[in-house]
C-alpha cells in the first residue's frame, strides 16, 4: 500500500452537500515525526504495520500528503458552551479525511485534529499542541480498553513548529477514528439557523446509517425523529453511567462535544479521579463547576434537552420530544446501579444494594480514598487476598468495618470465585491518571516517545494484572495535584 492506493472510501457525510461543510486540505506540518501509533486501530482499518512505519504514512497523518479517495473537509456546527448559546462553531482545527471502508465492511471516519486553520477557527490558529494530542491519543485508547464507548485514535505525529498557547509549545496532529463525528451541535446549527431542509437531511442520514430501527418504530405515532431522540437519550445515559462508575470526568460537556452515537469524544480537560471527591472539577476553565464529576449526569440530560429543541421542527409536538427524553431518567440510574453492583461483584439485584453502594461512596468521599485503588483492592480481597490493604485506605476504620460486615453478609449469596472474577473484570487496575500522562508528555517534549508507547500498552489491558507494570497502578505523587488542565489542554 502506498500513499495513492489500497484503501476503499465511502464518503457518505460529504454527500450531504455543501451546506454541511467546507472542502479544504490540511495545512502541512513541517518536518513531522512519529509520536505514537496504535497497532490495534491500524489493524481495524486494514493498515499494515509495514505501511504504518513508512514515510508515506507519516506524511499522510501529518496532513502533508493526500490519500487517494479521501475527500477532506471541515464541518460546520453550532452549540451551547458552558450553558450559553455560542452560535456557529465548527471544525476549527480538524479536517475529516473521509469515511474509510474497513476490511470487515464497516465505515469509519478518519479525522486529523490539529491540521490547521479552517473557516470555523474563529480566533484560533487551527493547530493542536503535543501535550493535548498525547492526552487525547492515550485516553481514547484507554477508554476503549475499559469498554466505554469512545472515538479511537490511530496515531500522533509531531513537529518542532512553534505554537503559542499560555507559552510556546510544539505542534502535533492526532488522527481520530469514529463511525461518525456528528454532534448534537450539528442539529442545533441547522435548527437555529432555520435550515430545516438540511436539518431533515441530517436526521435522515443519521437514522438511515446508525438508527434504522427508528424509521419503522411504532412508538411516538411512527415519528422517526422522536424515536431518534429516544435512542440517543438511551445511549447517552448508558455512556455517562460508565463514566461515573469508572470515575471519569470529561471536563467540558458542551453540546458541540456530545456525540449523536453516544460516544465519548473531544478529550480535553478530562481526568480520572484520584481521591474520591464527588464535586471534583477537573477543568480549570470551569470555576463554577458546571461540569464537575457529580453534575455530569444532569448536564447530559440538559444537553439532550437542547438536542430535543433542535429536533422539534421535525418532531412537531413538544410533548413527543419530552416523552422521547424520558428514557434517560430510567436508563441512567438503572445502568449506574448495575455497574456499581458489578463493581461489588453482585450479579443479581437485591433491595439493600442501593444503600450498600451509597454508604461506601460516602465513606470514600469522607476519607478521600483513592477511587481506582479502593475498587481494585476490594476485588483482590474477594479473590482471596487479605482485607488489610483495603481497610488501610480509610481513616474511619470503624465505619469501614461496619460497612464491610454488611457487604460480607450480602456477598455470602454469591460464590467467591464468581464474585471475584466479575469484580476483576469490572474494576480496572490501570487508568490514565493525570500524572502518568504528564510523565509521558514531559519525556515526549525531549523527543523521547518510549513512555507514550509503554503507557499505551498498559492502558490497552487495564483489567490485567501486568505485575511488571505495577508502578502504573500506584498512588499519585504529591505533585499530581498541581497539574492544571483547562480547555486548552
Amino acid at each position: 500500500m502506498d500513499v495513492d492506493g489500497g484503501l476503499r472510501w465511502n464518503n457518505r457525510f460529504a454527500a450531504l452537500g455543501p451546506a454541511f461543510f467546507t472542502r479544504l486540505a490540511p495545512q502541512p506540518l513541517p518536518a513531522p515525526y512519529w509520536v505514537g501509533r496504535s497497532r490495534a486501530v491500524a489493524r481495524e482499518l486494514g493498515l499494515t504495520e509495514e505501511w504504518m512505519a513508512s514515510q508515506a504514512a507519516l506524511e499522510v497523518f501529518a496532513g502533508n500528503l493526500a490519500l487517494a479517495g479521501s475527500a477532506p473537509l471541515a464541518s460546520v456546527y453550532s452549540g451551547h458552551q458552558f450553558g450559553q448559546w455560542a452560535g456557529q462553531l465548527g471544525d476549527g482545527r480538524a479536517i475529516l479525511l473521509g469515511e474509510l471502508v474497513t476490511p470487515g465492511g464497516a465505515g469509519l471516519e478518519l479525522q486529523l485534529k490539529g491540521s490547521g486553520l479552517t473557516p470555523y477557527s474563529r480566533m484560533g490558529d487551527g493547530r493542536a499542541v503535543l501535550r493535548s494530542s498525547i492526552r487525547e491519543f492515550l485516553c481514547s485508547e484507554a477508554m476503549h480498553g475499559l469498554g466505554i464507548p469512545t472515538s479511537r485514535a490511530l496515531c500522533v505525529t509531531g513537529s518542532d513548529a512553534p505554537v503559542r498557547r499560555e507559552e510556546i509549545e510544539t505542534a502535533a496532529v492526532v488522527t481520530r477514528v469514529a463511525p461518525s463525528f456528528v454532534r448534537f451541535g450539528h442539529f442545533e446549527h441547522f435548527s437555529y439557523s432555520g435550515q430545516h431542509d438540511e436539518l431533515k437531511r441530517l436526521a435522515d442520514y443519521v437514522i438511515e446509517r446508525f438508527y434504522p430501527a427508528c424509521r419503522d418504530s411504532a412508538e411516538f405515532s411512527g415519528n422517526p425523529y422522536a424515536a431518534l431522540l429516544e435512542a440517543v437519550s438511551a445511549r447517552t445515559a448508558a455512556m455517562v453511567a460508565q463514566w461515573q462508575a469508572v470515575g471519569f470526568c470529561h471536563g467540558v460537556m458542551n453540546t458541540d462535544n456530545m456525540s449523536i452515537l453516544g460516544l465519548t469524544i473531544d478529550y480535553g480537560p478530562f481526568q480520572f479521579l484520584d481521591a474520591f471527591d464527588p464535586g471534583h472539577i477537573c477543568n480549570h476553565s470551569d470555576p463554577q463547576g458546571r461540569y464537575a464529576y457529580n453534575r455530569q449526569p444532569n448536564i447530559a440530560y440538559w444537553n439532550l434537552f437542547c438536542l430535543g429543541q433542535a429536533l422539534l421542527p421535525l418532531i412537531g409536538e413538544p410533548e413527543l420530544a419530552m416523552a422521547a427524553l424520558e428514557p434517560y431518567k430510567t436508563v441512567f440510574p438503572r445502568e449506574l446501579e448495575a455497574r456499581m453492583r458489578a463493581k461489588l461483584g453482585l450479579a443479581d439485584e437485591q433491595a439493600p444494594d442501593r444503600e450498600l453502594i451509597e454508604t461506601i461512596l460516602k465513606l470514600l468521599a469522607q476519607d478521600r480514598v483513592d477511587y481506582t485503588i479502593f475498587w481494585r483492592r476490594l476485588s483482590q480481597h474477594r479473590a482471596g487476598g487479605p482485607q488489610e490493604p483495603v481497610r488501610d485506605l480509610f481513616l474511619d476504620r470503624a465505619a469501614f468495618d461496619a460497612w464491610m460486615l454488611r457487604y460480607a453478609a450480602r456477598s455470602a449469596t454469591v460464590p467467591d470465585p464468581a464474585q471475584a472474577e466479575l469484580m476483576l473484570r469490572t474494576n480496572p487496575k490501570y487508568v490514565l491518571r493525570n500524572h502518568l500522562g504528564e510523565q509521558a508528555i514531559r519525556a515526549a517534549k525531549l523527543h523521547d516517545f518510549s513512555e507514550v508507547e509503554r503507557l499505551l500498552a498498559v492502558l490497552e489491558q487495564p483489567f490485567d494484572e501486568q505485575p511488571e507494570r505495577d508502578a502504573y497502578a500506584g498512588f499519585p505523587p504529591d505533585w499530581a495535584s498541581s497539574i492544571s488542565i483547562s480547555c486548552s489542554s
